[in-house]
């Protein structure tokens, strides 16, 4: 008879307190998706992270984004409770007022953890397998602090997907264009735009080819253009000279900005690989780390990303059991209510409607609970509610509630009052699998140190401290010139000849 994997996240009790006991979770209830809503102090952040071990611990590999900057303390999940793991964080966690020496903080930190752990029934042996089976790696797209990561990979570096699985590589390869066409101002949409149309022509007839479709080359094939037809139009219809030129002319300006090289730089933006770890390797936990970008690169980088999980989840077979964890800290400003439309919208829903069937679960989380589309959340079967701090926040995450239980929308508006009243650490939840009232849920202590958000530095010392074979980049290498060929100094001279008719009809008018 085999036991049904559970996830063993603290301890629990009645709403009315009666039957305090060990808060457990199977597993496959998460393929139905999460969502954690809470207020900053609330606990969240810890929760998470509990329930990002505990899917390590059960083999299930994690891909988790962050957006605060918190989740990289995975990382400091130390194999054991040696005051040594902790000198070179007690500076850094100490109170202002603190005048105790870093060794004192370093001693009273390590014996915090081992007392608190302990209390949960985490053992040092616990911690040291916890350490030894799981793999994390923190990717900082734009940045060296953690891995860079190529974020215009389906276009620059070919896929096997073009042999095997061309739909999912052509989904992948249009979110990466529309990225491009975002960073030069020009329109992104697929079906409206001719730039998008015809660099998505020309990219893909390269990689088909089995060639690649880096950006120099899309600026070679707009400037003598490998095919004469555009569904069914001459090309000169479609997108006239004048104007395709312009197009590489701002092509070529992104490519010369030594800004934009640190995005074609670092690990392959490839989700399969991330996810998949080989027989008897260690599970992965990959860290998206986007705290260091500003909002709009944010939203970029993760449109790219969010459409290369959702090419990835559709090309794995079926199954109940949870295969793999999605987990999104801080959804706030990415999937916002109608009629706004990041373009991280659609790849979310999607993942929220589809991912069930392909057994990854997702985990959305918020301190924002009013600014996100619940028509979207209504697909979670699992709800863990933290301490809110308006009105407003309680009756938005009510109706949340509501959309799992509909026949229950009196009692949900009853919890309402539950919710005002919660202590820090304390969390009601509702599963839709397990049926029956919603329980009180206190998470265990984290077997992660909670440093909270880690400056670039850090992170590289804890990158190297887990693991000090670890690769550090200390700036992003140059991007190679491109070879010297006749076509590309033509492609040059006609640019030139642009700008000087451009500055010849300005001269006119």
């Amino acid at each position: 008879m085999t036991t049904t994997p559970c996830f063993e996240l603290g301890a629990c009790q009645q709403l009315d307190g009666a039957l305090p006991g060990r808060a457990t979770m199977p597993a496959h209830h998460l393929v139905t998706h999460g969502v954690v809503v809470g207020m900053t102090g609330s606990g969240k952040t810890g929760f998470i992270t509990v329930m990002i071990e505990e899917a390590l611990r059960l083999g299930v590999p994690v891909l988790a984004i962050d957006v605060k900057g918190d989740l990289a303390n995975l990382l400091l999940a130390f194999p054991s409770f040696d005051v040594a793991h902790m000198r070179a964080w007690a500076s850094a966690m100490a109170a202002p007022s603190d005048s105790r020496s870093e060794e004192e903080i370093a001693q009273a930190l390590a014996q915090e953890r081992r007392v608190g752990l302990q209390a949960w029934g985490v053992s040092e042996a616990d911690l040291a397998a916890f350490h030894a089976n799981t793999d994390v790696r923190v990717l900082t797209p734009g940045s060296t602090a953690g891995e860079p990561l190529h974020i215009l990979s389906s276009l620059e570096r070919r896929s096997s997907r073009w042999d095997h699985d061309p739909d999912a590589a052509r989904n992948s390869l249009s979110a990466a264009i529309s990225l491009v066409l975002r960073l030069i101002g020009r329109d992104p949409d697929p079906a409206r735009s001719k730039e998008h149309v015809l660099l998505a022509l020309l990219a893909e007839r390269r990689l088909r080819d089995g060639k690649t479709a880096d950006l120099p080359a899309l600026l070679e094939d707009l400037a003598r253009p490998p095919i004469k037809v555009v569904g069914a139009m001459p090309i000169d219809s479609f997108i006239p000279k004048r104007e395709r030129l312009a197009l590489a002319a701002s092509l070529n300006t992104l490519l010369a900005s030594p800004t934009f090289a640190s995005w074609r730089t670092g690990a392959t933006l490839d989700v399969d690989a991330w996810m998949t770890p080989e027989p008897g390797k260690r599970t992965p936990a990959i860290i998206l780390s986007v705290a260091h970008l500003d909002e709009e690169e944010r939203s970029l980088v993760l449109s790219v990303v969010l459409e290369e999980v959702l090419s990835w989840v559709r090309s794995l077979p079926g199954t109940q059991r949870l295969r793999a964890l999605v987990v999104f800290d801080e959804v706030y400003g990415f999937l916002p209510p109608h009629p706004a439309n990041p373009p991280t919208k659609r790849p979310i829903v999607s993942l929220m409607k589809q991912s069930r069937a392909f057994g990854v679960g997702v985990v959305l989380a918020t301190q924002n609970p009013m600014d996100l589309d619940y028509r979207a959340l209504g697909n979670a079967g699992l709800w863990c509610v933290g301490r809110l701090q308006t009105d407003a926040d309680c009756a938005r995450v009510v109706d949340g509630l509501a959309s799992i239980d509909p026949q229950g929308r009196d009692s949900a508006k009853a919890l309402g009052a539950v919710v005002k009243r919660l202590a820090p650490r304390w969390f009601l939840v509702r599963d839709a699998h397990a049926g029956g009232e919603p329980v009180l849920v206190q998470p265990r202590w984290a077997m992660s140190l909670l440093r909270g958000p880690m400056t670039r530095t850090e992170l590289t010392r804890a990158r190297v401290a887990r693991d000090p074979n670890t690769p550090v980049v200390h700036e992003i290498a140059p991007i190679p010139e491109p070879p010297e060929e006749p076509s590309h100094e033509a492609l040059i001279d006609t640019i030139k000849s642009l700008h000087l008719l451009s500055r010849r009809a300005v001269a006119v008018h």
